[in-house]
């Protein structure tokens, strides 16, 4: 699923380029993000170390404001707060293969589905689009240099956020039981797999992987395609999907594990590989 996911982004990125205006140019021109309602959206416009700080800046006070509800217990304020930030994603990433009207048709009624009557299937199917609706939007902001700093400072952050401060644990566990989750989440028996999101998970486990696992390499690899090529983004990509095999394979069970430093060391051997060839 994390595989697929990254190659699905890849797509929806790469169908954002704009091919007639790079020709023409000479270098790689974007298509303009899909409008709601005929309200335009715009990515913002910053150097691609500075775009780092404001991705920063904007995870450090999402992150407060989740603990807040999370501290608060305003599980419905998380519900519409994430329902319109799967809507606006998910809407950009239809837009690449239909028209603006029909992807935000489509992106209203998966989203809706995905919060308020949640299932594995439409979860993890919506999960695939997601990031690469979001990757469109910080992809065209960095460059290689600045995208291998955000993978080293999120890094950071994850392990200081499971290891010490515990909060990203506390998070998702949150999300896991309000059935809301922000990644790719499987509840399972020891010899089945559950179809639909238990509001109590009782004896079922549940495997996880957060949302910024996903999108964080896909970010990465959508830079390294729009200066490298595809090739060298798949490189990259396998890379990372080795390295999360290798932690899930290797890391006890029932144990939490910063996922971010193993993904950023596949994604970083994955460049230097495709450096190479």
């Amino acid at each position: 699923m994390f595989l697929l996911a990254q190659v699905v982004g890849l797509l929806v990125v790469k169908s954002y380029i704009d091919v007639q205006k790079t020709a023409e140019t000479g270098k790689v021109e974007w298509k303009d993000l899909p409008s709601i309602g005929g309200i335009g959206m715009e990515r913002p416009e910053a150097p691609p170390i500075t775009s780092v700080i404001y991705i920063l800046v904007a995870l450090i006070i999402g992150t407060v404001l989740i603990l807040l509800i999370i501290r608060w217990q305003k599980v419905m304020l998380w519900k519409m707060w994430f329902w319109l930030a799967v809507v606006l994603c998910l809407h950009i990433a239809f837009s690449a293969f239909m028209k603006s009207g029909y992807a935000l048709i489509l992106a209203i009624l998966l989203g809706s589905l995905k919060i308020f009557k949640p299932g594995i299937v439409v979860h993890n199917v919506t999960e695939l689009f997601i990031y690469g609706g979001l990757a469109v939007i910080f992809v065209p902001l960095l460059n290689p240099i600045a995208a291998i700093v955000l993978l080293l400072l999120i890094s950071c952050y994850d392990m200081y956020a499971v290891w010490k401060s515990k909060h990203m644990t506390h998070m998702a566990q949150f999300q896991a039981k309000s059935g809301i989750f922000a990644g790719l989440l499987l509840p399972y028996a020891p010899k089945k797999i559950v179809l639909k999101v238990p509001e109590k998970h009782g004896a079922l486990r549940t495997a996880i992987l957060g949302g910024g696992d996903i999108g964080f390499p896909l970010i990465f690899a959508g830079v390294i395609m729009k200066t490298e090529g595809l090739q060298q983004a798949a490189i990259i990509s396998l890379g990372a999907t080795l390295a999360l095999f290798c932690l899930l394979y290797w890391g006890q069970r029932k144990r939490f594990y910063p996922a971010m430093p193993f993904l950023t060391i596949g994604c970083l051997i994955g460049y230097g590989l495709a450096l190479l060839l």
